[in-house]
């Protein structure tokens, strides 16, 4: 992997500590993510990733297609 950078993404949908579980594994999964942190209480997701082969766009994605809605935050 060349650099990698952490990403910030907000989600307001955490209903449970499984969506944690769910979130995590699929962004773990994506080509180029190093790590994927979910906070149920904040809705923060942290993803370490190397963006030329992991965009920011695709973790939302990836989010998405897990069944929630997220954004990229800069907080």
């Amino acid at each position: 992997m060349e650099e990698t950078m952490k990403t910030l993404l907000r989600s307001q949908e955490l209903t449970c500590p499984s969506c944690v579980a769910k979130i995590e594994k699929a962004l773990k999964d994506v080509p180029g993510v190093e790590d994927a942190k979910v906070f149920f209480n904040t809705g923060r997701i942290e993803v370490q990733h190397d963006p030329a082969i992991a965009p920011s766009a695709k973790l939302v994605e990836t989010v998405q297609a897990a069944g929630y809605k997220a954004r990229v935050s800069a907080v």
